[in-house]
């Protein structure tokens, strides 16, 4: 039997996954499958964070490379795995999935290619085809951080950007700040709270990736998605921005993201019952862990191997809150300017259920590896073992691309693109957001974690755990971050 492969983290545009083994399927399985083969026709998955994003074949991939080149050019797009005349024998067949996976990898990582519509549209067709979900319109739900639910009209061939903009033209969200806001996949626990999955891509359709799920725990939800909170003038500006920042800074505080001691809660509560909303936010602002994005508790290998953590991503760094094998509580934060490098790596197993069956359910081990720079001349891996490791690296790149756009002097206000039919759809009468209820008393009996001493514990240097063949490994595989700094001596 076949081993799946481990594909490398995400890349500049957040397309990340692995490929599954290479299947045989019965003429007609796949959308568009020729019925005068007279062997079947061999078919490649593509996962996203371990769930089946699409299925392709490999005439599929090269009417895409052909396009690519049509675009940009053979100088520009890497070599195809060339055609067989005969049948494909055992090796030969594993021997093109790589090669086709290479491929991919390579043309997901070129900024031009991997960011043309070519090629997130080929994906986002893909997706719709494998699903075999029609092109239709539906009703679509979408919650906002005060547990509102927003419901747009879309189609189901409707990618990222434009649910975006139709959850934002109901809201009466201006165009030049719809770029502030992001839609996320989130599943909700038991206890009402959201464990983010990942950020909706644009080479997805999210009405799809939704309901391909099959679980009404899987939801979308409406964040802002920058981390530099200057950026929160600009979102303030307007009433439905500051709504939107209000709910969600009142929601981050109430499931303890937002550290708050008596007195702050106190001055918190006091400004919510003026309904003082740009004040609330900038005393928040002054917060420990305001703009954090909190992770479920998972497992690292710093500063000990198999220690249990809390990560967090904001404020340009991930923050570490370890509980060491002695139970001890620590706490220490990694910048993302002196990591060189990181990556992500996968095993998604094969499924031996009956076709059809639901690929979500599949346990898939996901780390996130990160190459830090630990003093003047020494760098250190360090690994997260997470399900939300994909989204921890796209965590990770947005930072990276907003310090590069803040270093370049711009801005990361747009004005979105108008739908190719004219005027956006709007509702006749917009939604308002709601205001959240008031806060409740914080957690007196939340523990204290201690601080990391700024020398950290040192552990060997050590490669990254491969989740399947050692083979997988390349410099393609590596995600180079261009924000990386060194440390002067003053720093040390």
């Amino acid at each position: 039997m076949m081993a799946s492969v481990a594909v490398p983290g995400v890349a500049p545009h957040g397309w990340s996954g692995a490929w599954g083994p290479v299947e045989r399927r019965p003429p007609g399985h796949c959308p568009g499958a020729s019925r005068l083969s007279a062997l079947p026709p061999q078919a490649y998955n593509i996962h996203v964070n371990g769930v089946l994003h699409c299925r392709v074949r490999y005439s599929q991939l090269l009417g895409l490379h052909e396009q690519l080149r049509k675009e940009y050019g053979a100088n520009v797009v890497p070599a195809f795995p060339p055609k067989k005349i005969f049948t494909l024998t055992p090796a030969e067949v594993e021997q093109r999935r790589e090669q086709l996976e290479k491929y991919m990898q390579a043309v997901r990582q070129d900024p031009t290619l991997g960011g043309s519509e070519t090629f997130n549209s080929f994906l986002r067709r893909a997706q719709q085809e494998t699903q075999q979900i029609p092109t239709e319109e539906v009703l679509l739900e979408v919650l906002l951080c005060n547990g509102q639910t927003v419901k747009v009209t879309v189609l189901t061939s409707d990618q990222t950007e434009d649910v975006l903009e139709a959850v934002a033209s109901k809201l009466d969200l201006p165009d030049d700040l719809v770029g502030y806001f992001s839609l996320f996949l989130v599943r909700e626990t038991k206890d009402g709270a959201f464990s983010f999955v990942r950020k909706l891509q644009e080479f997805e359709l999210p009405y799809v990736s939704v309901t391909s799920l099959h679980s009404s725990e899987f939801r979308i939800i409406l964040r802002k998605s920058y981390w530099d909170s200057s950026y929160d003038d600009d979102v303030m500006e307007h009433r439905v921005g500051l709504n939107l920042l209000y709910a969600q800074t009142v929601s981050d505080i109430e499931r303890g993201w937002i550290l708050v001691n008596k007195e702050q809660h106190r001055q918190l509560k006091s400004l919510q019952e003026k309904v003082s909303k740009k004040e609330f936010i900038r005393l928040a602002q002054t917060l420990k862990y305001y703009g954090y994005l909190k992770f479920e508790p998972c497992v690292t290998d710093f500063p000990e191997k198999g220690c249990h953590v809390v990560v967090s991503a904001g404020n340009n760094e991930l923050n570490f809150q370890v509980r060491l094998p002695n139970e001890q509580l620590k706490e220490g934060s990694f910048k993302v300017t002196r990591m060189r490098c990181w990556r992500v790596t996968s095993s998604v197993p094969m499924s031996n259920g009956p076709p059809g069956s639901s690929p979500g359910k599949a346990e898939v081990k996901l780390e996130l590896a990160f190459e830090y720079l630990m003093s003047k001349d020494r760098l250190q891996w360090v690994t997260i073992t997470s399900p939300q490791a994909i989204m921890l690296s796209i965590c990770l790149q947005s930072m990276v691309d907003e310090l590069m756009v803040k270093k370049s002097g711009g801005s990361i206000r747009k004005l979105f693109r108008r739908r190719l039919n004219g005027a956006l759809r709007r509702s006749d009468s917009q939604q308002a957001v709601k205001s959240p209820p008031l806060l409740d008393s914080p957690d007196a009996a939340r523990e204290p974690v201690a601080k990391l001493s700024s020398k950290l514990s040192s552990v060997s240097l050590r490669g990254i755990s491969h989740s399947s063949s050692a083979g997988d490994v390349g410099a393609n595989d590596f995600h180079g971050n261009y924000a990386f700094e060194g440390i002067g001596d003053e720093d040390l």
